[in-house]
């Protein structure tokens, strides 16, 4: 299912009288709000309850529109503008003195992105420029369908835009192009390597000591389920939900591939994941929303691989289960 014309019209015009709309990317959904408006930005805000301080990533039409939001922009930007946008990729720049202190959280940089989902494009493009993080409430998990949206933030929105699930599942690949350098901020659903390969140069993959620009989704506890979610290599996997289960709580395990273990004929809720790094951050999401409805104590995850193309799913598990209660 995806919206039709008739539905981006409407939300459209909510979004130029100073409404908030729901509505897919190819990442997660955004909870849109004009960029230029100053209350509708508050909004956004007030219906996440998330921190003044914690900055908004502003989505463009088109990459034309890098001018009017950023300056002193490097022939990089532009270079990884013109290859991966539309798509998963976020630029930090220094910003224009028009763009608004809420949505950079006052600070001298605005991050910006082109979304590659159709429904995103068609309504950015009758409205302008929209901030969209995440609709959902700060920290937790991210939507990646409109159920999600409705579940979290329905009676808090002017609409919810519904273009199925989300290709990508897993949030944007920040990268700041600040002071002469190109670092990663946050790893999301465009690799390090492809952004490498195109630059010819490495990345530097952690902030330089002193580094403090501030980006979403960087907290040491962030898309975190209602469900404790604990990460285990694969041979204590079991041993810890047996443990659990003796102590009385309910379980589920995500097991990476088959389940070879024999999880589900012990009695405990299994769910095999993809063991492709893509796949698995697809649905990710999904299954974390699906298991916070399941009644749990804990969900138990299996360690994913420690090479480079599962970074971004090792970060997401690695901050959904931090600061956690556990048993």
């Amino acid at each position: 299912m995806t919206a039709s014309a008739d539905e981006v019209k409407r939300a459209a015009a909510l979004l130029r009288a100073g409404g908030v709309v729901a509505f897919p990317t190819e990442t997660v959904y955004g909870l849109g709000a004009e960029a230029t408006n100053l209350e509708a930005v508050r909004r956004v805000f007030a219906i996440k309850e998330r921190p003044t301080d914690h900055p908004l990533i502003v989505h463009l039409a088109t990459a034309q529109g890098l001018e009017d939001w950023a300056r002193d922009i490097p022939a990089t930007a532009r270079l990884l503008a013109g290859t991966f946008w539309p798509g998963p990729l976020t630029l930090v720049l220094p910003r224009q003195p028009r763009v608004l202190d809420a949505v950079t959280g006052g600070q001298d940089s605005v991050a910006l992105r082109v979304p590659a989902h159709p429904v995103a494009r068609d309504l950015i493009a009758a409205t302008g420029t929209l901030v969209a993080p995440s609709a959902n409430r700060f920290g937790r998990v991210s939507p990646t369908t409109a159920q999600h949206v409705r579940d979290e933030l329905e009676s808090k929105v002017d609409m919810i835009l519904d273009g199925g699930p989300c290709r990508v599942g897993v949030e944007s690949t920040i990268v700041s192009l600040l002071h002469g350098k190109v670092v990663l901020l946050r790893p999301g659903g465009l690799s390090v390597e492809a952004l490498e390969s195109t630059l010819h140069q490495k990345i530097e993959m952690a902030p330089p000591t002193g580094y403090k620009v501030r980006v979403p989704g960087t907290l040491a506890s962030h898309y975190a389920p209602a469900t404790p979610l604990e990460i285990h290599p694969a041979d204590a996997l079991g041993r810890r939900a047996l443990q659990r289960i003796r102590q009385g709580h309910k379980v589920a395990v995500l097991k990476l591939g088959a389940d070879d273990e024999g999880f589900a004929s012990s009695g405990i809720m299994t769910f095999p994941m993809p063991t492709g790094a893509g796949e698995y951050g697809r649905v990710l999401y999904a299954t974390l929303h699906r298991l916070d409805h399941a009644g749990l104590h804990a969900v138990l995850v299996e360690a994913p691989p420690d090479t480079p193309e599962w970074l971004a799913v090792r970060d997401r598990l690695t901050r959904a289960a931090c600061n956690l209660p556990k048993a």
